[in-house]
């Protein structure tokens, strides 16, 4: 456990990962608005991106990412792999229809876009992906080539 506080909000992930294609928002958390960092409109629609939390392991069979997306449906998460290396984990909560009479005191849940994207390794098996989810928390399984032993031929020595 390290002694110096995190300024990255804690995440577990390395910026220089190569097989993490997170999208980094240097403001995020910070007290102003978007218009003042200069970012784009779109930025407050995508603010749940780095919301979707996900663990990724590799055991000696499979790669297994779990993403927790609570209170989302399986029909608003979508699972892809493109380029035929990249896997691709998105979906979408909306906000609750909001009626006249309604007060609201507070709105603390998230709502939005969002997006991560793993340039998967070679040895995975992108034709067997499987996903799966379960108490909300999405299971997206790669299985792996099994890795062939080298064939060793001991070679008698003469003399």
């Amino acid at each position: 456990m390290s002694l110096v506080p995190s300024f990255f909000g804690n995440r577990r992930s390395n910026v220089f990962d190569p097989f993490s294609l997170d999208i980094w928002d240097p403001f995020e958390g910070f007290p102003f608005s978007a218009t003042v960092a200069n970012l784009p409109s779109s930025a407050g629609e995508t603010s749940a991106v780095a919301n979707a939390r996900i663990d990724w392991k590799e055991t000696p069979e499979a790669h297994v990412f779990k993403v927790d997306v609570p209170g989302l449906k399986r029909e608003e998460v979508k699972v892809e792999v493109e380029d035929g290396s990249i896997l691709q984990i998105s979906g979408e909560r909306n906000k609750e229809q909001e009626e006249k009479n309604d007060k609201w005191h507070r709105i603390e849940r998230s709502s939005g876009k969002f997006l991560r994207r793993f340039r998967l390794p070679e040895n995975a098996k992108l034709e067997q992906v499987k996903a799966a989810m379960e108490n909300g928390v999405l299971t997206v399984t790669v299985p792996k080539e099994e890795v062939k032993k080298p064939e060793v031929k001991a070679i008698d020595i003469s003399g």
